[in-house]
């Protein structure tokens, strides 16, 4: 009975329309069914797809961040042969004022007694430096050598206590020494007269004598006078116009006063 009745429909599906309404109706029906079975799919394809976007995400942020060190410390490097290059720039322009020969050295090495200011340069002996060398950057005197060696020489700064620099005034030229006080960014002018023509901002020259250093090369600039009535003499405080403890390149001033010595100390290799 099933059977004839089964054959009975199709027959009239086939030659009818009369069960079209019947089928859109049984479709529409059908559909969410047809939903809910591909749900569990759709679910793994979407979970699939968002943990492969979070991997890409996190190796492409992961990458970024590698780029972003890399290209920071390219700048840095940039930065470092910029400020290299400019200091080079202003020691050749220094080196143009100056009469006697020069020759540009490295820093290579600072002494570790804080109460030593002594430098280590890359040129001795081999280069024409000698005992008593001066020593300047793009600003002002620094220092001179007191120790050559073949191919390294040791420079002791004028800020060191040990040390002294006859200069003069560049405004009315009065003479005065000034002392290194241990201090990178101080000297002394002491035994001054309390009526001497010495200003605050008055700049320091050296003044050539005792034949250590050349005439007239920046020393510092005076920023304070101590004048006590109840005492001889005054004193001045100077900020020395190089640069102490920043300069990577310095110019050794070879003239011919310098050319011959005698007395060096070897380093040997240094």
């Amino acid at each position: 009975m099933l059977g004839l009745a089964a054959v009975v429909l199709i027959a009239i599906n086939h030659y009818t329309d009369w069960l079209q309404p019947l089928r859109e109706r049984a479709a529409g029906l059908a559909a969410p069914l047809y939903w809910l079975t591909g749900a569990p799919e759709r679910v793994g394809t979407w979970a699939g797809e968002q943990l492969r976007t979070r991997e890409e995400l996190l190796e492409e942020n992961s990458r970024l961040r590698r780029q972003v060190l890399l290209l920071e410390q390219r700048s840095q490097q940039l930065a470092a042969v910029k400020a290299e290059n400019t200091q080079l720039k202003e020691l050749m322009n220094s080196a143009g004022m100056v009469d006697e020969r020069v020759l540009v050295a490295q820093v290579i090495g600072v002494s570790p007694d804080p109460l030593e200011h002594v430098l280590l340069i890359d040129k001795g002996r081999d280069d024409g430096l000698t005992l008593g060398t001066p020593i300047m950057d793009a600003s002002g005197l620094l220092g001179q050598v007191i120790e050559a060696g073949g191919s390294a020489s040791r420079v002791l700064l004028i800020t060191d206590s040990s040390h002294a620099i006859p200069v003069q005034v560049l405004r009315n030229n009065i003479r005065a020494v000034a002392e290194g006080t241990g201090d990178l960014y101080r000297l002394k002018l002491r035994h001054l007269a309390n009526t001497s023509d010495i200003r605050e901002g008055d700049l320091l020259l050296s003044s050539g004598l005792g034949g250590r250093f050349p005439a007239g090369y920046p020393v510092g600039e005076v920023i304070a006078i101590d004048r006590d009535p109840g005492r001889p003499f005054a004193e001045a405080e100077v900020v020395p116009r190089g640069r102490m403890n920043r300069s990577r390149f310095v110019l050794a001033v070879v003239g011919e006063s310098n050319a011959s010595g005698s007395g060096d100390k070897d380093l040997g290799s240094e």
